[in-house]
């Protein structure tokens, strides 16, 4: 799955729709920021697809969110922009109406009154594996500064491990480092991870741009828990608030040479096999 004709809009959905991924494979395809597809065992996944034109996105969108027909699965991660996507998200739904919607509780109500039909959408336990057909789902606290929660809502920012075909891949939406996420990550043993580098300073904070793992952070996460294949993600979309993923690769390859590592190319696809 390389070449420009698998990363042009309508053609790359379609070589998505297309693509055949063997038992024991997981397709993945970046979708630019933290949006993923991934497939496996005859099921299609959507993490945080981030599908709507904007004035601050550095790069366009994949592909028109209103022809994703394709997903039996679409896992948001919180309630920003470019993870519950006001506009992409209806639309998707729309257009797979056999898709269930996972998102945190805090933001259940707002995603119903974007249309999306309640029974469409669900909130995730935490901690907890639950089948969708062949996926099997787990959503994971996650620390988007602070491990926020509410008895009432729960946690507000979460991370998903998803297995399928035998493999687990593990998305952590918006995440810093917290005491026990990696012991957590260690009972899943995940194949690959899908970490932001972003990072987080005093500035971005002080302007209300909450932020996420440093490339080390991610890094030395990915290296504590033993990740099969890391792939740095949450870059390239939003000017002042990225990092060159070749940050990552050169911290990984001084201390953590025996970790893989993988950067995606823009709407690039490939298959993983363990």
């Amino acid at each position: 799955m390389s070449g420009e004709s698998t990363r042009a809009g309508g053609i790359l959905l379609e070589k998505i729709k297309a693509e055949a991924i063997a038992e024991g494979a997981l397709g993945i395809w970046w979708l630019g920021q933290a949006s993923f597809v991934v497939k496996g065992a005859g099921s299609t996944v959507y993490i945080d697809p981030f599908l709507m034109p904007h004035h601050s996105r550095l790069v366009p969108p994949a592909f028109a969110a209103e022809a994703v027909d394709n997903a039996d699965l679409v896992l948001c991660t919180h309630d920003h922009l470019d993870h519950i996507d006001p506009l992409s998200l209806p639309a998707i739904a729309k257009a797979s109406p056999q898709a269930k919607v996972l998102v945190p509780g805090v933001a259940r109500e707002r995603v119903v009154g974007l249309g999306i039909p309640a029974d469409q959408v669900v909130v995730p336990p935490t901690n907890v594996a639950v089948e969708y057909g062949p996926a099997s789902v787990t959503a994971i606290p996650a620390a988007h500064e602070e491990l926020d929660y509410s008895p009432e809502h729960g946690y507000p920012y979460l991370g998903y491990v998803i297995r399928l075909g035998g493999l687990c891949l593990y998305h952590s939406g918006d995440c810093t480092m917290y005491d026990g996420l990696a012991e957590r990550l260690k009972a899943h043993r995940p194949d690959v991870a899908l970490l932001p580098i972003n990072g987080h300073d005093w500035y971005r904070t002080r302007e209300g741009t909450i932020g996420n793992m440093t490339y080390r952070e991610a890094a030395d996460l990915a290296h504590d828990v033993g990740i099969g294949l890391t792939i740095p993600m949450h870059f390239g979309m939003f000017r002042g608030n990225t990092e060159p993923p070749g940050n990552f690769v050169n911290y990984v390859h001084e201390f953590y040479p025996e970790l893989k590592t993988k950067v995606m190319a823009r709407y690039e696809g490939f298959v993983y096999v363990r």
